[in-house]
């Protein structure tokens, strides 16, 4: 009853992104996607890592602008390696944990309500690389309200989620999401942050600095706290963004 009512909502989202005829980017602030559109023709591209005691974790976004308000692209996710053991995660057997390493495909929209406000409505599907057993398929879909203010030097975003246990792992299939982009010092210095519910890995509030290294290319350091059982962990995000 959960999974059909789940997957109810990620077919809602889907379709109603496809109604509307417009999509944007799987950019993320650090896990909360920040609505940001990719130029036409132009391609984004985000690495992240998650360090903690227990593993280092991958996750890599590239995406392409295909004009009027869309994007697609693919996502590299969950790819951990576990230094202690020496080996890299393969997990395609239990909910404990999202599966990994995933190969996704993304697209998100974003509709202008007015000069400050626009709805995003995006996903991102696909398969487990390297199963154990079998590939499984696992999604993920969100619609955000975000806002941009002050010449777009703070950005704003606010929303709910739903996806499947494969995606996020045991507890909660659908929640809210919050995140901020606050330009103290323009294209310079940045604070960032973000907070899902949620006791599953996506189930977090994570607070950091951006430094602009060049104009096109931020680089982020952050702090990591797991909802669940108060876990901690250092991420380290670089941008290539063409805006």
């Amino acid at each position: 009853m959960l999974i059909n009512r789940q997957l109810k909502t990620l077919l809602f989202l889907v379709g109603l992104a496809c109604w509307s005829l417009s999509v944007s980017a799987q950019q993320t602030i650090f896990s909360v996607p920040s609505s940001d559109i990719t130029p036409t023709g132009k391609i984004l591209a985000q690495q992240q890592v998650d360090i903690s005691n227990e593993e280092l974790r991958s996750s890599t976004t590239v995406d392409y602008g295909l004009g009027h308000d869309w994007e697609i692209g693919f996502n590299l996710y969950n790819l951990d390696y576990l230094p202690q053991q020496r080996t890299w995660q393969r997990n395609d057997t239990t909910t404990q944990m999202p599966y990994a390493p995933l190969l996704l495909l993304n697209a998100q929209k974003t509709i202008k309500l007015t000069e400050s406000l626009h709805l995003g409505i995006g996903g991102q599907t696909g398969l487990n690389l390297f199963p154990t057993e079998h590939s499984s398929w696992m999604g993920w879909g969100y619609v955000n309200l975000g806002g941009s203010f002050f010449n777009e030097h703070y950005q704003t975003v606010i929303g709910a989620y739903a996806g499947n246990h494969r995606y996020l792992a045991d507890g909660a299939t659908m929640g809210m999401h919050l995140g901020i982009d606050a330009g103290i010092w323009y294209e310079k210095l940045h604070v960032l942050g973000d907070w899902a519910t949620g006791t599953h890995e996506y189930g977090q509030l994570v607070l950091g600095l951006e430094v602009y290294l060049q104009k096109h290319l931020p680089l982020a350091l952050a702090w990591r706290r797991s909802n669940s059982d108060g876990s901690q962990g250092v991420v380290i995000q670089l941008t290539y963004t063409p805006k």
